[in-house]
């Protein structure tokens, strides 16, 4: 009996577990999931603690159970306002949930919190953290005049900080100031080298501005990147450097063998006057896209213009075939019928024209050569004539042609047959 007495009164004199202690304890050990509730149960033993709901608000933050953690912190301010470590965390949580107008206010009471000490002597660093979020927060909602005047204070309290460089060159990209944000693009690389890439959206802004030569100029400086050293060739071709041009598109093609690459590289051996490999590129684009009626038509003309009758043929009939409504693709293919003595198929593509009651001056042209040329008199004296009528002197030397021929199928055709 007087044992039993005895633990009892060890049970009811023992102080109550310390939910708080316990809960920071668990975040010291990074274990936020551990955190949680023993920081709930000290809200809930105490809810005027301020520091209880701050700390299970950054449990809650850490576990990225951002709502509930929101609310908490909210809950800190309300007990405790003016508390900079929950003002500063409220602020970025908002922003993390692309909340910036909310937080603005908020990252505002941060800054106010903090003295002149704290900005000058104790923590420049701290201070200029706090600049930064509520500059993003600035950036975010699209001031961007107000954005740049609080990154360049962060950059100012911490010179080696280079989230500040780039939040301030970002700032002044907004607002076309592209020379001064190009100096912090570049001091933010130099600080952190991960900030490199924020040249190429300079980059991407000279060429809005149509300051070519400038964007030529970054995209140069980043020959390991394929997307870089791509539009790099682009702008080097548009700008009728060709030659130039060449070795970049030909590391994208090795890079990424893609169609979009192939063509750009075929587009720059053409303008350097390399036609065989242009054609080459444009053969290994069809092989790897065969059913591409754009592709085919592209390598059609390709062996057109070199004189590949063959070839040429093999091309505009698969892109016919492609999309038998194409009336350029049956015109190409008439062309080259004409053109090679072939006046039999010619005529057959110059009917599935007709049949799409497509035909322009130049087919009665055609058509009259063909039908000429098989011995069709009469419908070739139709066809020049509806040629002479429709064309409206757009192709005086084919006209002036057309009127020798119909004089001498007319003769022809009126001379006594024995």
């Amino acid at each position: 009996m007087a044992l039993a007495c005895a633990l009892l009164a060890v049970l009811l004199f023992a102080p109550p577990p310390d939910f708080l202690a316990e809960g920071l304890k668990a975040l010291d050990a990074n274990e936020p999931a551990a955190a949680e509730p023993l920081l709930r149960q000290a809200v809930e033993a105490v809810p005027n603690d301020y520091s209880a709901h701050f700390n299970l608000a950054i449990a809650l933050s850490l576990q990225q159970k951002d709502a509930e953690a929101i609310g908490e912190f909210q809950k800190t301010l309300s007990l405790k306002p003016g508390l900079y470590q929950a003002d500063l965390n409220l602020g970025m949580l908002l922003l993390r949930n692309k909340r910036p107008g909310e937080a603005l206010p908020v990252l505002k009471d941060a800054i106010d919190s903090q003295t002149a000490a704290d900005l000058e002597k104790s923590a420049p660093q701290k201070a200029a953290r706090t600049h930064l979020y509520y500059a993003q927060a600035l950036f975010e909602t699209g001031d961007m005049g107000q954005a740049e005047v609080w990154y360049r204070a962060a950059a100012e309290r911490d010179p080696k900080s280079a989230a500040a460089q780039s939040g301030l060159a970002h700032s002044l990209l907004k607002e076309s100031k592209l020379a001064e944000a190009a100096e912090h693009f570049r001091e933010a690389a130099s600080l952190d080298p991960h900030y490199r890439d924020g040249l190429l959206e300079l980059a991407a802004e000279y060429e809005k501005a149509g300051t070519l030569p400038e964007a030529i100029a970054v995209y140069r400086e980043f020959p390991e990147n394929p997307a870089a050293t791509e539009r790099l060739a682009q702008l080097l071709v548009a700008n009728g450097n060709a030659a130039a041009a060449i070795p970049n598109l030909e590391l994208a093609v090795k890079t990424t063998p893609s169609v979009a690459n192939r063509l750009a590289l075929a587009d720059a051996y053409k303008l350097n006057k390399q036609t065989d490999r242009a054609i080459e590129q444009l053969r290994l684009a069809v092989a790897s896209e065969p059913s591409n009626y754009d592709l085919r038509m592209d390598l059609g003309r390709e062996f057109r213009d070199a004189h590949k009758a063959a070839e040429t043929i093999e091309q505009f009939t698969a892109a016919a075939k492609l999309r038998p409504d194409s009336v350029k693709a049956w015109n190409e293919l008439a062309t080259v019928y004409v053109v090679t003595g072939d006046y039999a198929n010619g005529l057959g593509a110059l009917d599935r024209v007709r049949a799409l009651g497509k035909e322009l001056p130049g087919d009665f042209y055609f058509r009259a050569i063909c039908l000429e040329k098989l011995r069709q008199l009469k419908p070739a004296l139709e066809a020049y004539q509806r040629f002479l009528a429709t064309d409206e002197n757009k192709q005086p030397d084919q006209e002036f042609l057309a009127r020798q021929r119909v004089r001498i199928i007319k003769d022809e055709l009126d001379r006594p047959r024995r």
